[in-house]
């Protein structure tokens, strides 16, 4: 038996473990790097295996930095299974088919430009197109159920486990068996903020032998939910008296809904205007919030009882979805008094660059981060106090006020992170998902284990 690594080594983004167990190949994720122009060839490059070997694939949740490269694994010979939750299904086909079509444009562009890409601005350069993606969808099979154990082939047995993170998302246990040996492998996926107002809180974990964890706040605490809900609606508040815009770059799984939920609750309570203006400028984010109210069964129950009795909790006054490019393009119009939620979060792709490059100049308006930004990315150097950036090819100069609020973290922190690990009694722990320095930290606090920080495509006998 044996477990290597492909991604998020020592990085934040593109998660891809390997198990080899009774003569079977088992994938732990294929996600896309997030990041700086160089990773695209990151992307398009090796996994560090054959993709055609691999039998199975257990998805933790629809992350892109998790899901991203699964259209690519079939496109270069996977003919197995994927298995996950009925949630991360239906959101991992709405992702990689957004990512599809966002590689797609690009390439386009690139080619329009002179770049790369082909004559007539043809698609070659997208390392995978929308039929890739549409085709990886006849590989996903079984659906997992919480806390039920799945016989995934003989001496492969899978439980998932509710992670709380996003929709859907889950740790994964696996029970392993080869010849006279047997041991287990607790995978974290991406964990948590316990105590969300959505979702349920990550379950107790079971006991393992190893752990492979995330580490993405191994190095801090999270500011409190209700302190960051103030600080939300008094950016919001300030900036509506300069007569300015908020731009909040939004993950339009979760976080976009979360934050319909407390705009919602600072409209009903007084705190913000009942003409308070939002626009929910994102395809996915929309897309996402009309599966969110399909799976009450991972809501906490207070939540779940507003569906129930008709009260949704993401339908306030103001809101508007803008689904079309040209709804979208008509928003930069708006001089001031609208919050304008777009993807991505992290400013790599989607809309939200377009607002951005309409508002950041402007010392009247607001950019609002309340979600982890990765090194390399645009939402990273402007939080980390860039004078001037680069959009469209067009240097924009950073005049809005800047707020990052990580109280909203869907990302458990490193109390939360140490709390939930300690309850595996692991003897070995694999620390992934986390920037070195992070890990590091987090590393000093683990006592009780043997810890390895796996490099690329290093493996280790189970």
């Amino acid at each position: 038996m044996k477990i290597s690594f492909h991604g998020a080594d020592r990085d934040v983004t593109g998660s891809c473990h390997l198990v080899e167990c009774a003569g079977k190949r088992i994938l732990i994720d294929c996600g896309l790097y997030q990041g700086s122009r160089e990773l695209d060839q990151e992307n398009a490059g090796p996994f560090g295996f054959d993709a055609a070997s691999i039998d199975y694939v257990l998805l933790t949740h629809a992350h892109l930095d998790h899901c991203g490269r699964l259209p690519l694994l079939a496109k270069r010979g996977f003919r197995g299974e994927i298995i996950t939750t009925s949630a991360s299904r239906e959101l991992a086909r709405l992702v990689m088919l957004d990512a599809a079509h966002l590689l797609e444009e690009d390439a386009r562009h690139r080619a329009r430009r002179g770049g790369h890409g082909g004559a007539n601005g043809d698609t070659t350069a997208s390392f995978y197109s929308t039929l890739d993606a549409l085709n990886c969808l006849d590989n996903f099979g079984r659906t997992a159920t919480y806390a039920q154990a799945l016989d995934v082939t003989a001496g492969v047995k899978a439980t998932f486990i509710d992670a709380g993170h996003i929709l859907g998302s889950a740790s994964i246990f696996l029970q392993l068996a080869e010849e006279s040996h047997s041991t287990s492998v607790l995978f974290s996926g991406d964990l948590g903020n316990t105590g969300r107002v959505l979702l349920r809180s990550p379950a107790t974990p079971p006991r393992a032998d190893n752990v492979v964890m995330e580490t993405t706040y191994g190095d801090r605490l999270h500011k409190s939910l209700g302190p960051s809900i103030d600080e939300l609606f008094e950016a919001i508040t300030e900036t509506f008296k300069r007569g300015g815009n908020v731009i909040i770059p939004t993950f339009a799984l979760e976080r976009a809904q979360e934050l319909l939920y407390f705009l919602k609750q600072g409209i009903s309570t007084g705190r913000l205007a009942e003409s308070t203006q939002v626009f929910l400028d994102s395809p996915m984010a929309i897309s996402a919030t009309e599966i969110f109210r399909r799976h009450p069964e991972c809501f906490e129950p207070a939540t779940a009882k507003l569906f129930q009795g008709s009260h949704d909790p993401f339908d306030l006054p103001g809101l508007h979805f803008t689904r079309e490019s040209a709804e979208s393009v008509a928003l930069n119009s708006i001089r001031g008094g609208a919050i304008i939620m777009a993807g991505s979060g992290m400013c790599t792709g989607g809309r939200v660059r377009h607002h951005l490059q309409h508002n950041l100049d402007r010392d009247n308006s607001a950019i609002v981060f309340v979600g982890y930004a990765a090194a390399g990315t645009l939402a990273r150097r402007i939080i980390d106090g860039a004078k001037q950036v680069r959009i469209f090819g067009e240097e924009i100069a950073v005049r809005a006020r800047i707020y990052t609020i990580n109280g909203f973290s869907a990302h458990a922190d490193q109390a939360e992170l140490l709390a939930w690990q300690s309850q595996t009694g692991a003897k070995r722990t694999f620390l992934v998902h986390g920037e070195q320095d992070s890990m590091t930290k987090f590393a000093a606090h683990l006592g009780d284990t043997h810890v390895e920080m796996p490099m690329q495509n290093q493996s280790f006998e189970l």
